[in-house]
């Protein structure tokens, strides 16, 4: 097993359970804590590290010596691995979904500065990837790679989740609350959650009502499942979509609370809390911890201007 010491370069215990202080918690009896995972790294912010670091793990024991993962044009986990891999000392290549623009996102810059070699396949053949997984035809191209799901998604991404809630004292919550993508962070804290918990997602994207139906076979404890909730009613139609609400709940949350969001994950999560909050969901005497993972680094796709941070 290698040793954490040859992973770890950067600090988790730099994460704050951070207390919200708005008047409709106040109103209603309850409690909020957002922990900022946001603030443990600069590029590999969030969760990333977490889904991450079991991969890179599994990669260096096996010697592989190349790695290869998969996302869109402002992809958080792109940048992330191509900033993880250099620290690793593993080349890597990252399949990019969709023809190669005339100008590469400012995440994809970032993600070549670090080292990435970027490969472009078109949507089609991307959506081909994603269900043919290591059997794809652009992976025969790089034969004894590690390949890194899309979002580290994955049984090792889900080991990794589960550490995240050792960054604070969870007996404290009743309920604990994230955004859902790949669903894989979310796995990871159903798994670390004690008994009685409520573990909530948030879909950030269409397609993910039947995900709540596929937990119970997902989760080493499956007793959980009881104790796991999906909101789909806040994803503002669909992946990476938002509205001017979106934008304006943004710049205001942030003049309550300093703590900026994105408009891809965090900001429907905290949008969705405070709404059910505000619809009474939440008993009285709730103690809600909000997981804010990170994504920042999407905002680079917004006009200057827009948001206030």
């Amino acid at each position: 097993m290698i040793p954490d010491d040859e992973l770890i370069w950067i600090d988790p215990a730099l994460a704050t359970a951070d207390p919200l202080k708005l008047p409709e918690l106040g109103i209603h009896g309850i409690s909020a804590d957002a922990l900022r995972l946001d603030k443990i790294h600069p590029v590999v912010s969030g969760n990333k590290w977490f889904k991450l670091k079991e991969h890179l793990r599994i990669a260096r024991a096996d010697n592989c010596p190349h790695l290869v993962t998969f996302g869109g044009a402002w992809s958080n986990h792109l940048v992330a691995v191509a900033y993880a891999a250099r620290e690793s000392n593993i080349p890597v290549t990252g399949i990019v979904r969709g023809e190669r623009p005339r100008h590469l996102s400012l995440t994809l810059q970032a993600a070549s500065s670090y080292g990435m070699r970027l490969q472009f396949i078109s949507r089609a053949e991307y959506a081909q990837k994603t269900r043919d997984g290591a059997n794809g035809g652009h992976l025969a191209e790089y034969p004894g790679s590690y390949i890194i799901p899309e979002g580290g998604a994955g049984p090792a991404g889900i080991k990794g989740s589960k550490e995240i809630l050792s960054l604070v004292e969870k007996s404290r919550y009743s309920h604990i609350l994230c955004a859902i993508g790949t669903g894989t962070t979310y796995l990871g804290l159903a798994e670390a959650s004690l008994p009685g918990q409520c573990v909530i997602g948030i879909p950030v994207l269409k397609g993910l009502d039947g995900f709540l139906t596929e937990i119970g076979s997902r989760l080493t404890d499956p007793g959980k499942r009881d104790h796991c909730q999906i909101n789909s009613g806040y994803h503002f139609g669909g992946y990476a979509r938002k509205s001017q609400e979106l934008l304006d709940f943004m710049n205001n949350f942030y003049r309550l609370t300093g703590i900026p969001t994105d408009f891809v994950y965090t900001a429907k999560l905290f949008y969705a809390a405070l709404d059910m909050i505000g619809q009474g969901f939440f008993p009285s005497g709730s103690r809600i911890l909000l997981l804010h993972s990170g994504g920042l680094q999407g905002n680079g796709s917004l006009a200057p201007g827009v948001l206030d941070f």
